[in-house]
């Protein structure tokens, strides 16, 4: 199986939604170079459409044609498994739209939940049950396997039972059988945020968290991929690779709170540091091995728009208006030129 063109997918919580406008946005560019989709057109209006699930997919869209692997960590994992199912970008940006407040309870409901958990987890419990995110899971992907989704998909996520990473494969064997739900709910479980995710793989008993902590962004996981033996590509620089971020947190961290901060104030942050120290330095690996073949769609977010789970209307408001302008910087379209001429 050659694996010459992959979509790599980042991590960030509800900034997915920025991933789906890019991806709708590449699909766009596909579109006008003359590459449409060769199957079934996508809804033309995702806003009208009934909310995904395993009932409504169907089809293939442009963005499947067109490469040979998607890679996603955490709410990229989510995204790179909802394309390779049959969804359109379109569809999965609805899908955060309509689903947010489930997969990220309100206060009143993070309180009920911790509330319920007091007795079982104690006070130190993580921020979300994970029922949430587990029941829109199961709602979109059903009963459906990493080997029955319609392009190959490549998956992080971390066992901290044997304190190794677990790359989760739809085209290995012993992976396909796996439910698509089960593996992004390992992807997604981010420490403090959710639980781990308890899974059996390859006959051993795990406890899976997110697939950010061993690569928030998964490029460098998908190029490795890419240049084993079986993959049939000789060198990493024939490769084309279009890596899609999440947005960039520029929220600074003084040198007074990083000298004094102790477990309690590190707890929630070291989180977002390690996983942006990561994705910055998987895309330089990436530009090294890659070149001109390389491609990351990424910007800066202000303050406030970096949170991994602020669903307020807001924000998401706030977080779409900066992937729409994005998409029309003059860069920004002539990268995507430049991509869809090697796609």
């Amino acid at each position: 199986m050659k694996m010459r063109r992959i979509l790599c997918l980042d991590g960030g919580g509800i900034r997915g939604l920025v991933s789906c406008h890019w991806l709708a946005g590449v699909e766009q560019a596909l579109a006008q170079a003359g590459k449409p989709p060769a199957g079934k057109a996508r809804a033309e209006n995702a806003r009208d459409a009934p909310a995904p699930s395993a009932k409504t997919t169907g089809g293939k869209h442009g963005l499947l044609d067109r490469f040979d692997l998607l890679a996603g960590s955490s709410t990229g994992a989510l995204v790179a498994c909802g394309l390779a199912a049959g969804f359109s970008p379109d569809a999965l940006a609805q899908l955060y739209r309509d689903q947010r407040h489930t997969i990220f309870p309100n206060l009143a409901g993070r309180l009920w939940s911790r509330a319920n958990r007091l007795v079982s987890d104690g006070f130190s419990a993580p921020r979300y049950d994970g029922s949430g995110i587990e029941q829109v899971l199961r709602k979109v992907f059903g009963k459906t396997t990493l080997g029955q989704l319609k392009a190959p998909v490549l998956v992080t996520s971390y066992d901290t039972i044997s304190r190794t990473p677990v790359i989760f494969k739809s085209f290995d064997p012993k992976h396909r059988d796996l439910p698509v739900w089960e593996v992004c709910r390992a992807s997604t479980a981010a420490p403090t945020y959710f639980p781990a995710h308890p899974m059996k793989v390859e006959g051993k008993h795990c406890a899976l968290i997110d697939g950010g902590v061993v690569a928030n962004n998964p490029t460098a996981c998908a190029i490795a991929e890419a240049l084993r033996k079986d993959a049939k590509v000789d060198n990493s620089r024939d490769l084309v690779v279009l890596s899609v971020g999440t947005g960039e947190r520029t929220r600074s961290i003084s040198l007074e709170s990083a000298r004094t901060w102790g477990a309690l104030e590190w707890a929630v942050p070291i989180i977002d540091v390690l996983f942006d120290g990561n994705t910055d330095s998987v895309d330089y690996i990436a530009r090294q091995l890659v070149g001109d073949g390389y491609y990351r769609m990424q910007a800066e977010l202000l303050v406030g728009l970096d949170d991994l789970d602020d669903t307020s209307e807001t924000n998401v408001l706030a977080l779409e208006t900066l992937a729409k302008e994005y998409l029309t910087r003059p860069a920004t379209k002539k990268m995507l030129a430049q991509l869809v001429k090697k796609l």
